[in-house]
């Protein structure tokens, strides 16, 4: 064996052994994220409601305003009640204090579930460095590739949205979950060892169609888990605002997230904003098929469920903008979009025989 088959063997072993690595330190960080939802105290939701609650019956309540007349006589006006909206069927609903529960003990748990996620995060991506250096190409040519890289820029967007400051770490505990299960899946039953493309995906295009792809897919994905939670909580509001009464894992869990209306937001904003790039996505893939294949379009499976996740998408931007179908409706074309694209990758790269098969898993 020659210096160079041995370098590469070894670069995929110290890969496979990252990506174990980074799995057990994601193994920590589930775990703080737990501790984090279970021992961050409730204490503060009640009082925030009970603050909220008080205020409602003293504006209710508003003193009279007395209005001094010609004369030195004084007229008792009836103090004007101001409502505000958030717009059209959004409840003015605040925001809840997070997984933490607004105490410093909880608060702690999510840092370190936080600080454990970002270093399993630089493992993982230096696993998928070490690939690439194996194989001397992008490092996602199977399944196994994409799926590792998949889930380190899902992990990496995440960060990328504490680093700036939003209030997202209340995805924390089913991405890191999520990503369990990818990489368990990709350990177990998508490896594939090390080798070289076939001549149809040795091209520079492999470097811009999937990357692209890879990371409309994680951004898509964080929409996607804002999306259902944004309708979990929104039956949560729907069931208090007609006199229900949750139960008390509901309450302890639910009235920590945000609001139902920043919940739709954050999904709508994202899924908006990576709209063009996946279709920038299956333009690049139309070239690349006509420079490998001599065709831009041919009704392949994969072509074919690309542009059915793609119409998804578009419906749902349609469906926000169309009076009757914002709010649940649209967030469940949101999700029936996210699940094309799921099907696109297990389903049609597992189950159904196309000229994108070659890849193999």
């Amino acid at each position: 064996m020659s210096l160079a088959a041995e370098t590469n063997e070894s670069l995929a072993q110290l890969s496979n052994e990252l990506i174990y690595a980074s799995m057990a330190v994601y193994t920590l960080a589930f775990l703080a994220h737990i501790a984090e939802w279970v021992l961050g105290s409730r204490s503060k939701v009640g009082r925030t409601a009970a603050a909220l609650t008080d205020r409602a019956k003293a504006t209710a309540s508003a003193p009279a305003v007395q209005v001094k007349q010609a004369g030195g006589a004084t007229a008792v006006l009836d103090k004007p009640t101001v409502v505000t909206r958030s717009g059209a069927g959004v409840r003015d609903v605040p925001d809840g204090p997070g997984a933490a529960g607004g105490t410093v003990k909880g608060d702690l748990y999510g840092r370190i579930a936080v600080s454990l996620t970002a270093l399993a995060f630089l493992i993982e991506a230096a696993g998928v460095v070490s690939r690439a250096l194996a194989v001397q190409r992008a490092p996602w040519g199977n399944m196994y590739e994409f799926s590792t890289t998949f889930s380190t820029v899902a992990v990496g967007a995440y960060l990328g949205f504490l680093v700036a400051k939003k209030n997202v770490r209340w995805i924390g505990l089913p991405l890191v979950t999520t990503v369990l299960l990818d990489l368990g899946l990709a350990t177990t039953w998508l490896y594939t060892d090390s080798d070289q493309l076939v001549p149809a995906l040795d091209s520079y295009w492999l470097w811009i169609h999937v990357s692209t792809a890879i990371f409309c897919g994680a951004v898509f994905y964080l929409g996607a888990v804002a999306t259902l939670l944004y309708l979990f909580r929104d039956s949560y509001e729907n069931k208090l605002a007609t006199g229900g009464n949750p139960g008390s894992f509901a309450r302890s869990v639910l009235e920590r997230l945000p609001s139902a209306a920043s919940l739709d937001k954050f999904s709508y904003r994202i899924n908006a904003a990576i709209f063009p790039l996946w279709t920038f996505t299956i333009i690049a893939g139309a070239i690349w098929a006509g420079d490998a294949w001599g065709r831009y379009w041919g009704w392949d499976a994969k072509e074919v469920w690309s542009f059915i996740t793609w119409v998804g998408y578009a419906a749902y931007l349609h469906a926000r903008a169309t009076a009757g179908w914002k709010g649940r409706k649209a967030a469940y074309i949101a999700l029936i979009a996210f699940g094309c694209f799921l099907f696109n990758y297990y389903g049609v790269n597992i189950f159904v025989s196309s000229k994108h098969s070659y890849a193999g898993v």
